[in-house]
């Protein structure tokens, strides 16, 4: 979603991502013309009238779990984007039982939250990295 109209965004799909993405975006991209949006998560400047880049990984319930802001001349990771969603995603369907240590990734080791893990997370993690 960004600040740009609907026409703006099909000559950038037209023209620049259809050169870099095979098949083009996988997903709709929405206009915020006004920047009402923007303005409800903290990230369009109405005297400039631009946005500021931000990710916000929403739940099923609309509670903000992760995001990410950052300004125009440092490019986002979209692999880490994706990462952190299938993070975020396995943590739900654990029902909170499981925990993602740091970078983790589909069918790495998960920590299991308790006192147990208390000054033991190096352990879990340490064992992992090794086998990466």
């Amino acid at each position: 979603m960004s600040i740009d109209s609907v026409f703006v965004h099909k000559m950038w799909v037209d023209h620049e991502i259809s050169k870099m993405v095979k098949k083009g975006v996988p997903y709709p991209m929405l206009s915020d013309v006004g920047g009402k949006v923007g303005t409800a998560y903290g990230v369009f400047d109405d005297v400039a009238g631009v946005e500021t880049r931000g990710r916000f990984i929403i739940d099923p319930d609309g509670v903000i779990q992760g995001y990410e802001v950052l300004t125009p001349p440092v490019g986002r990771n979209v692999s880490e984007s994706i990462r952190q969603l299938q993070a975020f995603q396995h943590v739900r369907n654990s029902g909170g039982t499981e925990a993602t240590p740091s970078g983790w990734r589909p069918g790495k080791v998960t920590l299991k939250p308790g006192p147990d893990l208390v000054g033991n997370v190096w352990k879990v993690w340490k064992t992992d990295m090794e086998r990466d």
